[in-house]
């Protein structure tokens, strides 16, 4: 694992499986978003006091390619590294991995911004910061 990324282990639960027996596809989306939010948190960038702000961090784009399923009771570990796009735009490059032979699930790239109060892109100076180290 590189040495900015950060990651999160978690565990299928079976309500987020389908009929087929497999994570459903847009479960993978909260798992992505959960590991983005406690990524976050740990560089010290809060939701909450942002959006007291009237910053409000938005997603713009999400590619995901779809490696294997994940099941029932399987642990799986995601991973969340952050880059910059744009002067305006972040990427979050997300993996999905399943433990405990690390199979791919997931490749991902989320793609997102802040807002403004006036609902325009304008990234806050903290997330510049971050950016700028990475």
């Amino acid at each position: 694992m590189e040495q900015n990324c950060f990651s999160l282990e978690m565990a299928v639960r079976d309500y987020e499986c389908d009929l087929q027996g497999v994570v459903n596809n847009a479960v993978y989306q909260n798992y992505l978003e959960h590991a983005r939010h406690e990524y976050l948190k740990s560089i010290n960038i809060d939701f909450a006091a942002l959006a007291a702000q009237g910053i409000n961090l938005v997603v713009t784009r999400i590619e995901l390619d779809y490696k294997t399923s994940l099941t029932s009771g399987d642990r799986f570990v995601v991973e969340v590294r952050l880059e910059r796009i744009s002067p305006v735009r972040i990427g979050f490059r997300q993996d999905i991995y399943r433990l405990p032979d690390r199979k791919a699930v997931i490749k991902g790239l989320v793609i997102g911004t802040a807002l403004n109060a006036k609902g325009r892109p304008q990234l806050p100076e903290a997330m510049k910061d971050i950016l700028d180290q990475v």
